[in-house]
């Protein structure tokens, strides 16, 4: 259907798009781990936009894996395991100041030295990670 480098370009636009569009109808930086931890806290000012906000990610990938299910595919570890590695994702960015989706996608834009910095950490991390895994 489509190539794999079609959907990464069009997955891009439309992290892009949504992210200019949240900055200039919100004035919010589209960082995920703030998102939910705003929508979850006690205070409700801003709550049903952020709740929209998540809910539209993840009516985004149930209706992309129904409508190109090859495209989309399985995780290659048991769902658990994902939910798993995906709190401590949540737990790293909400101790380490940010998220991937605030300073790679928003903080880049915006020339941030910081985001710079820790878009540097994470990916080296990241690739470090994978390399240990795949020496084992």
């Amino acid at each position: 259907m489509f190539a794999t480098w079609m959907m990464a370009l069009l997955g891009g636009a439309l992290i892009g798009a949504a992210s200019s569009l949240l900055l200039l109808t919100h004035g919010r930086i589209a960082g995920i781990s703030g998102i939910i931890a705003s929508a979850v806290s006690a205070d409700r000012g801003g709550r049903a936009w952020r709740l929209a906000f998540l809910a539209g990610l993840a009516l985004t990938g149930l209706v992309a894996a129904v409508a190109a299910p090859r495209a989309v595919g399985s995780p290659a570890a048991s769902m658990s395991l994902v939910a798993i590695a995906g709190l401590l994702v949540g737990y790293g960015t909400s101790t380490g100041g940010g998220c991937t989706s605030g300073h790679g996608v928003c903080g880049l834009s915006r020339l941030s030295s910081r985001s710079f910095v820790a878009v540097a950490t994470f990916m080296s991390t990241g690739a470090l990670t994978v390399w240990l895994m795949r020496a084992a």
